[in-house]
């Protein structure tokens, strides 16, 4: 019989902090615009890995400020932006930052008959694994979301060569519940990280009092789950009207 009291062997692999946050243009549920605010809640929660959701470019709405640039500036961050909306000089999109080596692999639309959509696909390097990282917000129409989906998990993004047994992180405000038609695609394919944490999933909007969980993270299965958590402090209530989702990994 084996002797259950000896010691486990420690497991390999990295630990990382990976955050989903749609900061709504740095204008918070008070109304004031703060691109710090934003920038403090994030310190606060000190993730590795950051997708950002709804950040303004160059707008005349929020003072004309690269929002991407400055709360990576703040956070000492590297970061990559894409926009989802390009009328002139303005932009708005998603962001992906992190400390750790980065590199650009695609930024492009997603198939909308709303309001565009658009997607982000970064390469981590975790000690010496690549990591593919992708970001997105989905539109607001049911169908939209189905397509968008359908083409995230298809042959030019998660479903390409490329990511072909390597660890795949997802992250995003997918404007899904659970029992969606977009959630269930993806749900077939990647693990969500708030039903592998062992609690009961929490939602995230309106950050004041949260009824929906609409912002997740998806993990391929050779990521480990560690730990969820939905940042709910007063500044965070403010800063945005969605809270920040973290989840603690295992790669």
């Amino acid at each position: 019989m084996a002797d259950t009291n000896q010691p486990q062997p420690a497991k390999s692999g990295q630990i990382l902090k990976i955050l989903s946050y749609n900061v709504h243009s740095c204008i918070g549920t008070d109304r004031k615009l703060d691109c710090a605010r934003i920038a403090e809640v994030i310190a606060d929660i000190a993730p590795d890995i950051i997708g950002l959701q709804e950040l303004d470019v160059g707008r005349r709405r929020t003072g004309g400020a690269d929002q991407a640039h400055t709360i990576a500036s703040v956070l000492n961050m590297d970061f990559h932006f894409h926009a989802a909306l390009h009328v002139a000089e303005e932009r708005y999109g998603d962001a992906i930052l992190t400390t750790l080596p980065m590199n650009y692999v695609k930024g492009d639309m997603l198939p909308s008959s709303g309001e565009q959509r658009g997607a982000l696909w970064t390469e981590i390097s975790i000690d010496e694994k690549a990591v593919q990282v992708f970001n997105t917000h989905l539109g607001l129409r049911n169908k939209d979301r189905v397509t968008q989906m359908t083409t995230l998990l298809g042959p030019s993004w998660m479903g390409s060569p490329a990511c072909a047994d390597k660890p795949l992180i997802l992250i995003g405000d997918l404007n899904s519940i659970r029992r969606s038609a977009s959630y269930r695609l993806v749900a077939q394919h990647m693990k969500d990280v708030q039903l592998q944490s062992g609690g009961p999933p929490r939602a995230t909007f309106p950050s004041r009092y949260p009824l929906m969980r609409l912002d997740h993270i998806f993990v391929s299965k050779e990521i480990e789950v560690l730990d969820v958590e939905v940042f709910s402090t007063p500044l965070a209530r403010r800063a945005s009207d969605h809270l920040p989702l973290l989840a603690t990994v295992r790669i």
